[in-house]
């Protein structure tokens, strides 16, 4: 994977935390990455959480010795890390960053904001839209809802309570980096994940490299 040294440009919406999370439970769960291997998860559940969602902390592998674990904030979604639709790229993302933490120690935080925060039934009358030409973003706004209502403030808390300040962050997303550098969470390094293209989801991927900025090359070969 490309690895890209610094905190990437992005555009910051969020005020500083004000209150910090608890650990509500901590449980070893045995967990797939598709048809590869089974890790050994640390399962963290929290109480106080900005937003009040049930997000999880799944810490994965041995934590770095410098200290600065590898961190994912995925966010939730349905259609593609449980039924692997192949029109967005979540459930290949899962995947490859289960593998990658494993391997290198880190946590992986699996976030309730489905279909960038808008909810499951939207996320899918949005596609009905982009059936008819729109792209995800101007889908979204057809409904009346933002680009992407998305929130790192609960994620800031959990990495807080883990007793995470500094991380090398796992994403193409610049808004990430943004939102957890204003809540204190330092990005030493971004690194971006595999670009997980086909004929279904090119131009979903396409518009988040345009319009909102995904560090992701489409010059690689699609599915």
């Amino acid at each position: 994977m490309q690895e890209v040294t610094g905190t990437s440009r992005a555009a910051v919406r969020l005020g500083p935390l004000r209150s910090r999370a608890t650990v509500r439970s901590e449980v070893r769960v045995p967990i797939g990455s598709g048809t590869g291997p089974q890790f050994d998860a640390r399962v963290t559940t929290f109480d106080g959480l900005a937003d009040g969602k049930e997000h999880l902390a799944l810490e994965l592998g041995v934590r770095p010795a410098d200290g600065v674990p590898l961190v994912r904030l995925h966010s939730e979604c349905l259609t593609g890390d449980v039924f692997g639709s192949a029109r967005c790229d979540c459930g290949p993302q899962l995947h490859e960053a289960l593998r990658m933490i494993e391997g290198v120690g880190g946590v992986l935080l699996y976030l309730r904001q489905e279909g960038r925060g808008i909810g499951l039934y939207n996320k899918l009358d949005a596609y009905r839209l982009q059936d008819d030409g729109l792209d995800t973003y101007e889908a979204n706004r057809a409904l009346g809802l933002g680009d992407d209502l998305r929130d790192y403030t609960a994620a800031a808390q959990m990495l807080r309570t883990l007793g995470i300040t500094e991380v090398d962050l796992l994403t193409n997303n610049p808004d990430k980096c943004g939102q957890l550098t204003r809540h204190g969470i330092a990005v030493r390094n971004t690194v971006r994940t595999g670009v997980f293209a086909n004929p279904h989801n090119i131009s979903y991927l396409t518009a988040k490299a345009d319009k909102t900025l995904h560090t992701i090359s489409l010059k690689e070969k699609i599915a």
